[in-house]
C-alpha cells in the first residue's frame, strides 16, 4: 500500500539527463586522475538537482566509490556555521568511528575537527584565530586526501546557495587545492534564488576561474521528458492533450509535474505554483497537516524525538499523524531517527502559510524545548538554533543572549563571519533588553570589541572599522587606556589592510596610554617598531624594538620576543647586512619551536629566504622554501605566513630563470586568496617576469591592479621601490625614456633608500639605464638623476655578491656584472650585462668585442623567452656584422649586405647608415654599389623595391 502510495507521486524511472550524468560521470573520471577537482552543478528550484546527483552517486558507489553528503540548510545563514561540512564528517564517523577516522590525520589534528564533533574531545585552545582556521580547512583537506589514499572519494554537498561564509570559504579552500587524484566535490545550487547581492555570485564567480572546476546547468525537461514522467508517475502511457496541459503549466520542472498530478491530470490548475506544491498537503488529514505546520518551523530536517516535545504528542500519536505525509511523499524519513521535507520547496510553502502569531508560537516552542534539552539537536548545533528560533519568536531578552553565546560558539569553531552576524543582532537588540549587559556578562563596548575581532578574523575590514570606531566613540582613554590602546592598535591594522595612512600615528598614540614597564606596552611596541622598519626608520625602529625585547623578556613572553627580534632582522636586511638577518631569524625560529608556534616559525622562514635570495644563495632558498610550504601546512598557516613563504619562493625562481615554474607558483599561491599585500607582492614577481617577457597588456593590467600606474601613495620602503623599478619598467618598455626619468626623479626624492640588493641597488643599476636612455633628449635632467643617484650610492652598503653584481651595472662596468651574473646563475642579469657590455664595444668601434659578447646573450635571452631583450640583441648583431645562429640568409646578397638594404629601404642616407652599423660611410658606399649590382638595378628606390618583391627583408 505505501508502495503504491509512493508511486503515484515519484516516477521510479528515472528521465532524462542522460547528457548532464555523462558530464559528471567523465568529471569524475577526470577527477580520478587529478585533473578535476568540483563540479558546481546548478538548476532552478525543483529542477531535479537531488534526483541526478543521487543517481550519480549510485552508480558510483556501486563502482566502489566512497561518497559523504552534506547540505546546506537556511538556518546557516544565521549562525551555523560549517554544516555541510559537520554533516558528512558525521557520516564519516559514523561508518568508520571517530578513532579510525583520527588515525587518518597528523597527530593531534582531530582535536581540531574537535571544533565541529565533540566526538573528537576538547577543542585545542588557540589563541591565534587566523591560525585556528587555516589549520582547521588544512585539516579537512588531508582528511579528504587520506580517503582518497584507499578508493575514490566524492563528497556532496547540496543547496550551498544556504552555506554559510565559513562554508563558502571551505567549499572555496578545497575546490582549489584538491588537486590529487580520487577526490570530486560536487555541489549544487538554485540558480533562481542568485540575487545580485547574493554572497554566493563572487564565489562562483572565483571557481569559475579555478582550473579544475567544472560548471554544469541542469535545464527542465522537454516535452517528451514530461510524457516519460507522467507515464513513469502514472503507470500507462498519458493522452496527447494531458501532456500538454502539463508541460505548459509545469514549464518542464519535474516538481511541478508531480504536484500537478497529484491534484489530478482533469482537475483545474492552481492558481499559483505555491497553491500548486501545497495542493499535496492539503488533501492530507488535518491532524498531518498541523504537524507538517510544525515541522516546517523546525527546518528542513527535524528529530523524531524534538518533533514529539514541540507538537506534545506521544511516539505512536506522532507517527500515526506523519505516516499519510510520508506516504504521500511530503515527508521523508532520514537517518537518526529524523524526518526531513522531500523538497525544500515543499517546507518554504508550508511555512509561508503559518500565520504571525502560529509563527512566533512555533519558534517559541522550539526554542523552550532545545534549552530543556539540548541534545534533541545534533551535538554542536544547539546555541545556533536556539539563537534563530528564539529570534523567530520575537523574544528580545532570550533572543540577545542565544546569539551571544552563539557567537561564542563560532568563535570556538573559527567561524568568525557567522558571528558577525550574531554580534550585529546582540547590539540591535541592545536597547530593548535593560539589563543587557549583566544577562550576558559584558558591556555593550565589548560586545563591539568582540564583533571587531570577529571582523579582523574574517578579512571585514570595512565592518571591522565600524566596530572599533563605534567602540572608541564609548571609550573614555583617562579612564580605560589600555582598553582604548587595543582598539587604536587595531585600527591601525584596519588602515594598513585598506591601504591607508596614520599608522604610525595611530600606534604612536596607543603607545602613549600603555602603562610603562606593562607587558601591553610591549605588545604595542611590536607592532610599532615592524611599522617604523618597513617605512625604511631603521635607527628609531631599533630603540623601539630594544626597549619592547627587555619588556617582553622580563614579563616572559617568549613570542612576543620572537616578534621583536624578527623585527630587528628586518631592519639588517633592509641595511643590507644578510648575515646578521640570518642569525636573528635563526634566533626567532628557536623560540618558535620551543613554543610551537606556527605563525613564529613560518615566518622566520619566510624571512630567512628573502635573505638568502639577496646573498644569491637561491638553490638553499628553494629548500627552504619546500620545507617552509610544508611546515605551514603542517601548522594550518597556509593563507598566511605559507603563500608569505610561496612569494619568496616565486622570487627565487624568477631570479634564476626558471620563470615558468615560477608562474605556476605565484598562481597557485593567488588561487588560494591571499591578503592584499601579499597579493600585491605576488603580482609584482609576475609583472616582472611579463616586463622581461614583453607582454605589455599583461603589465599593464597587473600594474592597474597594484596601484603603480595611479600612483598609488605607499607607507613601506620594500614597497615604493619595487613600485618604482615596475613603473620605470614599463616606460622603457612603452619606449618613454623621458617618463621612466621622471619617475626615477620621484622616487630619489623620497628620504631614504635600501641597501638591500633587490631593492635600493637594483633600483640604482636601472637608473643607469634610464639616464642612458634620456641623454639624447633630456640631458640635463639625466645628469641631475645621475648626481642624485651617486649620492645615494654613497650611503648604501656593500655587502654580498648580488649587491655587487647590481653595483657593477650602475657604475658601468657590464662586463664585470656579467660575471658576476654568470656565477650567481642569473641568466637574465647576465644576458643584459653582455649586451649593454656589446653596445659600449660597439660605440667604441669594436665590433668584434661587441659580437662576442652577443652570441653567447642571445641563447640566454632565448631561452628565457625574453622577447624585448632578444630583439635589441639581435638588433645590435645585425648592426655590428655578427652572425645569429641558425639565421637565414639571402643566396643573392650576405648578411651585411641584407642589413644595409633593410636601411636603405627606410630611406636612410650612406652617413645614417654608418652611425648605425658603426662602420664608416665609404663602407657604406661600397654595400650599396653591391646591392645594386646583384639586384640588377641602377637606384636605391629600384632596390627597395626588388628587396619587397623578393622579400628580401622582413
Amino acid at each position: 500500500m505505501l508502495d503504491d502510495m509512493r508511486g503515484r507521486s515519484v516516477s521510479p524511472v528515472f528521465v532524462g539527463r542522460e547528457q548532464e550524468l555523462e558530464a559528471l560521470a567523465e568529471s569524475f573520471d577526470e577527477a580520478r586522475k587529478g585533473k578535476v577537482t568540483a563540479v558546481l552543478l546548478g538548476g532552478e528550484a525543483g529542477v531535479g538537482k537531488t534526483r541526478l546527483v543521487q543517481r550519480f552517486t549510485e552508480r558510483c558507489a556501486a563502482d566502489g566509490a566512497h561518497v559523504l553528503f552534506g547540505g546546506c540548510v537556511e538556518l546557516s545563514t544565521e549562525g551555523l556555521a560549517y554544516a555541510p561540512f559537520t554533516a558528512a564528517l558525521r557520516q564519516l564517523v559514523r561508518e568508520q568511528g571517530p578513532a579510525t577516522v583520527a588515525g587518518l590525520l597528523p597527530e593531534g589534528a582531530q582535536r581540531d575537527l574537535a571544533r565541529l564533533l565533540p566526538e573528537f574531545g576538547e577543542p585545542i585552545g588557540d589563541g591565534e584565530t587566523d591560525t585556528g582556521r587555516a589549520r582547521l580547512f588544512e585539516q579537512f583537506l588531508t582528511l579528504l586526501e587520506r580517503l582518497a589514499d584507499s578508493r575514490p572519494t566524492i563528497l556532496v554537498i547540496e543547496d550551498i546557495h544556504w552555506a554559510d561564509r565559513s562554508s563558502r570559504d571551505l567549499i572555496a579552500f578545497l575546490s582549489r587545492n584538491l588537486h590529487i587524484p580520487q577526490v570530486l566535490m560536487v555541489m549544487t545550487y538554485r540558480s533562481d534564488d542568485l540575487h545580485r547581492q547574493h554572497p554566493l555570485r563572487p564565489v562562483l564567480a572565483e571557481l569559475g576561474r579555478v582550473h579544475g572546476v567544472h560548471r554544469l546547468d541542469l535545464p527542465r525537461l522537454s516535452r517528451d521528458e514530461v510524457a516519460q514522467q507522467m507515464t513513469g508517475i502514472l503507470g500507462k502511457v498519458p493522452e496527447y492533450g494531458s501532456v500538454r496541459n502539463v508541460y505548459e503549466r509545469s514549464e518542464g520542472i519535474p516538481l511541478f509535474v508531480e504536484a500537478l498530478l497529484e491534484c489530478g491530470v482533469d482537475c483545474s490548475f492552481p492558481d499559483s505554483m505555491q497553491d500548486l506544491i501545497l495542493g499535496s498537503v492539503e488533501r492530507l488529514p488535518e491532524e498531518t497537516q498541523r504537524v507538517l505546520r510544525i515541522a516546517a518551523a523546525g527546518g528542513i530536517r527535524v528529530g523524531h524525538a524534538l518533533l514529539a516535545a514541540v507538537s506534545g504528542l506521544s511516539d505512536v500519536e506522532l507517527e500515526s499523524a506523519l505516516r499519510p505525509a510520508i506516504a504521500g511523499n511530503v515527508l521523508q524519513v532520514a537517518d537518526s531517527r529524523a524526518y526531513v521535507f522531500r523538497h525544500s520547496l515543499i517546507r518554504e510553502a508550508v511555512h509561508d502559510e503559518l500565520l504571525p502569531g502560529e509563527h512566533q508560537r512555533l519558534h517559541a516552542r522550539f526554542a523552550e524545548e532545545i534549552s530543556k534539552d539540548r541534545t534533541l539537536v545534533p551535538p554542536g548545533r544547539a546555541p545556533v538554533e536556539l539563537a534563530h528560533h528564539w529570534y523567530g519568536a520575537r523574544n528580545d531578552l532570550w533572543a540577545l543572549i542565544s546569539a551571544w553565546e552563539a557567537a561564542r560558539k563560532s568563535f570556538k569553531a573559527f567561524a568568525y563571519t557567522e558571528a558577525v552576524p550574531l554580534l550585529e543582532r546582540v547590539l540591535m537588540l541592545w536597547d530593548r533588553v535593560p539589563d543587557a549587559a549583566e544577562r550576558i556578562g559584558a558591556d555593550h563596548t565589548a560586545v563591539l570589541e568582540r564583533a571587531a575581532e570577529a571582523a579582523n578574523a574574517g578579512g571585514e575590514v570595512d565592518k571591522g572599522m565600524k566596530f572599533v570606531k563605534a567602540a572608541l566613540s564609548q571609550l573614555d582613554e583617562t579612564r580605560e587606556p589600555g582598553r582604548v590602546a587595543q582598539l587604536i592598535v587595531r585600527r591601525a591594522g584596519f588602515k594598513m589592510n585598506k591601504g591607508q595612512m596614520g599608522v604610525i600615528e595611530d600606534l604612536r598614540h596607543a603607545l602613549r596610554l600603555v602603562p610603562e614597564d606593562s607587558l601591553d606596552r610591549a605588545e604595542v611596541l611590536t607592532t610599532l617598531s615592524r611599522h617604523l622598519m618597513l617605512r625604511g626608520e631603521i635607527a628609531e625602529a631599533s630603540e623601539v624594538v630594544a626597549e619592547g625585547l627587555r619588556l617582553a623578556r622580563e614579563h616572559g613572553d617568549r613570542c612576543l620576543e620572537a616578534d621583536l627580534l624578527m623585527n630587528l632582522a628586518l631592519g639588517h636586511s633592509l641595511n643590507g647586512e644578510l648575515e646578521s638577518t640570518i642569525a636573528v631569524n635563526e634566533q626567532a625560529l628557536e623560540i618558535g619551536h620551543e613554543e610551537r608556534s606556527g605563525r613564529i616559525i613560518t615566518r622566520a622562514i619566510g624571512n630567512n629566504i628573502d635573505a638568502l635570495i639577496d646573498l644569491g644563495r637561491e638553490e638553499e632558498a628553494i629548500r627552504l622554501s619546500e620545507q617552509g610550504w610544508k611546515i605551514a601546512k603542517e601548522y594550518g598557516r597556509l593563507r598566511g605566513s605559507g603563500l608569505f613563504v610561496m612569494n619568496n619562493w616565486a622570487e627565487a625562481l624568477e631570479s634564476i630563470g626558471r620563470w615558468d615554474e615560477s608562474i605556476e607558483l605565484v598562481d597557485a599561491a593567488l588561487s588560494h586568496g591571499p591578503h592584499l599585500r601579499t597579493r600585491y607582492a605576488l603580482l609584482r614577481v609576475r609583472a616582472d617576469i611579463a616586463l622581461a617577457r614583453g607582454e605589455m597588456q599583461l603589465v599593464e593590467s597587473l600594474l592597474s591592479e597594484i596601484g603603480v600606474l595611479k600612483d598609488r601613495a605607499e607607507d613601506f620602503v620594500q614597497d615604493i621601490t619595487s613600485n618604482a623599478r615596475l613603473h620605470i619598467g614599463w616606460h622603457l618598455l612603452r619606449g618613454e625614456p623621458d617618463a621612466a626619468l621622471t619617475v626615477a626623479e620621484r622616487v630619489l626624492a623620497l628620504p631614504r633608500q635600501s641597501s638591500k640588493a633587490m631593492l635600493g641597488w637594483r633600483l640604482l643599476a636601472l637608473l643607469r639605464i634610464v639616464c642612458d636612455g634620456a641623454e639624447g633628449t633630456e640631458p640635463d635632467r639625466a645628469a641631475a638623476v645621475r648626481a642624485h643617484a651617486a649620492e645615494v650610492a654613497a650611503e648604501l652598503s656593500v655587502i654580498g655578491p648580488v649587491v655587487e653584481a647590481y653595483r657593477l651595472s650602475y657604475i658601468g662596468d657590464f662586463d664585470g656584472a656579467a660575471a658576476g651574473w654568470e656565477r650567481l646563475k642569473r641568466p637574465h642579469n647576465q644576458a643584459k650585462a653582455l649586451f649593454r657590455a656589446a653596445a659600449a664595444a660597439a660605440r667604441a668601434g669594436d665590433r668584434e668585442g661587441a659580437a662576442a659578447r652577443l652570441k653567447p646573450a642571445l641563447p640566454l635571452a632565448q631561452a628565457l623567452r625574453a622577447t624585448p631583450l632578444v630583439e635589441e640583441i639581435e638588433t645590435l648583431l645585425r648592426r655590428v656584422g655578427g652572425t645569429q645562429q641558425g639565421q637565414e640568409s639571402s643566396e643573392l646578397l650576405t648578411p651585411r649586405e641584407l642589413e644595409v638594404l633593410r636601411l636603405v629601404t627606410q630611406g636612410r642616407t650612406n652617413r645614417d647608415i654608418a652611425a648605425e652599423l658603426f662602420i664608416s660611410a665609404k663602407t657604406v658606399s661600397v654595400h650599396v654599389s653591391n646591392i645594386l649590382a646583384k639586384l640588377g638595378v641602377t637606384t636605391r628606390g629600384e632596390a627597395a623595391a626588388a628587396a619587397h618583391r623578393l622579400s628580401l627583408i622582413s
